[in-house]
């Protein structure tokens, strides 16, 4: 294997790693904080969003690692400008914040879209802003010290904590599905 085949599989597991352990922490926060089963139950986003106890939803939480490997596809030919830089994981969440968040392609829940052209009312959008937001920062922060401080424990933690959310993931996915008790 040559030395760019590899950094690019180090480039996505980190970038995957990091996207599934922040997306799961602060999706378990929130939804408490926030108590994401009345609110995607009731009013507008209530004919949008799956319920908590949807199998899905427990499930989405392990098929973030395709979208972890989507964010390091993409942006991998990028990665000179916010890995190697001072400050560059600034860079990186105000792409996130920019293209991720407030200017999607379509009527996102929380994008200026959504906010223009759905009828979810911007008070209900601007719930998930403070999610969204620190989600992005700690993907941008994590990865970008990563490369800063690399330690073999960041690679050991990431494996194990990564094939946890993987494993919750799928079991709750089949207990949500009432496969297994």
């Amino acid at each position: 294997m040559n030395s760019n085949t590899k950094a690019v599989r180090l480039f996505l597991w980190r970038l995957t790693a990091v996207h599934m352990i922040t997306y799961f922490a602060m999706g378990l926060l929130f939804m408490y904080l926030f108590n994401y089963r009345n609110l995607f139950e009731s009013g507008t986003l209530g004919l949008i969003m799956k319920p908590i106890d949807s199998p899905w939803v427990p499930l989405g939480l392990g098929l973030q690692l395709f979208r972890g490997l989507i964010f390091g596809i993409v942006l991998w030919p990028f990665k000179s400008v916010f890995l190697f830089k001072k400050n560059g994981w600034l860079k990186l969440w105000l792409l996130f914040i920019g293209l991720s968040i407030l200017s999607t392609f379509g009527p996102a829940i929380g994008s200026i879209d959504g906010m223009i052209y759905t009828t979810i009312p911007v008070k209900q959008q601007l719930i998930f802003l403070p999610e969204l937001v620190i989600q992005s920062f700690l993907l941008s922060f994590f990865t970008y010290y990563w490369y800063q401080k690399p330690k073999k424990i960041f690679n050991i933690l990431s494996i194990i904590l990564v094939v946890l959310i993987v494993l919750m993931s799928v079991a709750g996915f089949l207990a949500a599905s009432n496969l297994i008790n």
